[in-house]
Order: structure tokens, then sequence, then C-alpha cells
């Protein structure tokens, strides 16, 4: 019986054609293409996180500013002033900030390899030391010392620099961070997302189909990225937009309450 169970179990094994391996010359490793089908997210974390939130961002800002504004000034003019106002300086703010915010870690990097560079510059004790130092961050990571010695000194061959910058600063030479880019994407996200609400409310003259215009495009854009984000992201698509949906509406509920507060006490609404 146990014969049996363990010829079950082998043959529910998922069998690896010879055809589904990755052609190389004779002594390299070749990895099955089967068993690389999976797919990963970590990657696209940068520009994920600047697209999420820039567009997120723009949403609740402007959605939250014309209600903020409507609670008390009923006029459409006067909403979509402020909401237009609210999504120039908005754009403006995002890309600065996060030019900026991007430029610094650039600058940063940087400086960490000339660091590098510097110290390899001092000649061979420097340079065995570094060696060395490169050697013991492969032990760390689950290699024997031999074999983390054949790689640090192979790598080091060809380019010592490089080998440091990834891995021991995790610095990617040939992909520094790119401050214009970050810069754009947020403005163009934010810009994006504050728009639906602004367009949403624009030509609506009454008042209450105004505010109830943009609640529902908020609520249903904020529904929206907060899935899309989930899905690029790889995760729970469920979870994410509610718990999008529920920041967004919050940020709206305050803003509402409070201005409109703020009037009651002596601003009047037209």
């Amino acid at each position: 019986m146990a014969q049996n169970g363990l010829s079950s179990e082998a043959s529910a094994q998922p069998k690896v054609h010879p055809t589904d391996l990755e052609s190389g010359s004779e002594g390299e490793h070749v990895v099955p293409t089967a068993v690389c089908e999976h797919k990963h997210y970590s990657h696209r974390a940068p520009w994920l996180r600047a697209l999420v939130l820039g567009a997120n961002d723009g949403l609740v800002s402007i959605a939250s500013l014309m209600l903020g504004v409507g609670a008390v000034e009923h006029s459409v003019k006067t909403m979509v002033v402020g909401g237009l106002a609210g999504l120039v300086a908005g754009a403006c703010s995002m890309a600065i900030g996060e030019f900026v915010s991007v430029y610094s870690q650039r600058d940063a990097e940087k400086a960490d390899v000339e660091k590098e560079r510097q110290e390899h510059a001092k000649g061979p004790e420097a340079c065995a030391r570094e060696l060395e130092e490169l050697a013991q961050i492969y032990v760390s990571r689950g290699l024997g010392y031999e074999l983390a010695r054949q790689v640090a000194v192979e790598l080091s061959e060809k380019d010592p620099i490089r080998a440091h910058a990834r891995d021991e600063l995790g610095i990617d030479m040939d992909d520094y961070s790119n401050p214009m880019q970050a810069a754009v994407a947020s403005a163009v996200a934010f810009a994006s997302g504050g728009a639906i609400p602004l367009l949403a409310g624009s030509f609506i003259a009454d008042f209450k189909y105004r505010l109830t215009s943009v609640i529902i495009s908020t609520s249903l854009a904020l529904a929206l990225f907060g899935a899309v984000g989930a899905k690029l992201g790889g995760a729970p698509i469920p979870k994410a937009a509610l718990r999008v949906l529920i920041g967004g509406a919050l940020a709206m509920l305050l803003t509402f309450a409070i201005l409109k507060l703020f009037g009651a006490a002596g601003v009047s609404s037209v």
C-alpha cells in the first residue's frame, strides 16, 4: 500500500520535458522554463507607488476640496475654480516634491558609489579588505566561505565597484533614480485623478445634483484605482478597493463636515 501511495504521489508531480529546458553550452546550468513561469511584482514598486499614490491624492484632494467649498458656497463657479486651483497647485507640488526627493536619493546613491571607488583607489591592501567584505556579504546570504570568496574574486575581476554597489549598497549603477521621470509621473497621475471630480461637477448647475455627481464619480474612481493598484501589485483586489474607497470617503466626509460647521459659524452660503 505504501508503495502504491508513493507511486501515486510521484506520478502526480509535474514532469518537465527535455524540450522545456533552456538551451546552454555544455557544463552550464539550465533552468526548466516551466519553473520560471510565475510572475513577480516587486519590480513594479517605484512606478506603481508614484502612479497609484499620485492618482489617489489627486482624486481625494480635489473631491474633498470641492465638497469643502461647496459646504459654504453653492455656486458652480466657486466650486470649479476652487477645484481647478487645487488641481494646478497639487500637481505642481507633487512634481516639485518628487523631483527634490528623488534627486536627493540619486545624489546619495552616487555619493555612496564614489566612496567605494575612492576606497578601491587606496591601494592593494584596501582592495583586499573590500574583497573580504564582499565575500562576507555572500557568506551572510548562505554561501560557504570558499564559494563566497570565489564569487567575490570573479565579480571583482570584472568590475569591483559595480559588484559592491549592487551587493553591498543595493544600487544598480545602470538604473539610478530618475528625478525628472518621477516628477512628471507624479504630476500627471495627480492631475488625472483630480480631473475626475472636477469634470463631474463642472457642468451641473443644481447644487445637490452637483454634489451627488462629485461623490459618486469619486467613489467609483477610488474603487477602480484601488482595484487597478492591487491587480498590478498582485494583491487581493476586493480588500484593496474597499480600503481605498473607505479612506477616500472619510476624507471627503470630514472635509465637508468641518467646512459646514465653519460656514454655520459665520460664513454665509449663496
